[in-house]
């Protein structure tokens, strides 16, 4: 063997398993993947289901809002910021319902007199 035979070899054996195809020989780099692009999406949805759930059907959307923010919290999302508010939002939503429930005695809305 020569030297350079030798530093190809090595060169090959220093490259991760992912950048192979599936007959193991080395191809282009694989694409770098972003493992919290799904806790984005949920700390985003956490979010917009706790502000809609404000208004309309919190008995739902609100512990939907709580266990999206803790998942995408768990998953370590990089919106953080919105993922807090979405879990707050779900809160808020079943404070909202709590008054509504011992305020009129059914769980909806009351706007007459």
């Amino acid at each position: 063997m020569t030297l350079t035979a030798i530093a190809r070899r090595s060169e090959t054996a220093a490259r991760p398993l992912d950048s192979c195809d599936p007959a193991g020989t080395p191809g282009p780099a694989a694409p770098a993947r972003r493992p919290t692009r799904d806790a984005d999406g949920l700390a985003v949805a956490s979010f917009v289901l706790g502000l809609v759930g404000l208004l309309v059907m919190n008995i739902l959307l609100g512990p939907a809002a709580i266990v999206m923010a803790v998942l995408a919290l768990v998953r370590s999302t990089a919106r953080r910021g919105r993922a807090l508010l979405g879990l707050a939002l779900g809160v808020a939503d079943l404070v909202v319902l709590a008054f509504l429930v011992t305020g009129n005695g059914v769980v909806a809305w009351n706007f007459g007199g």
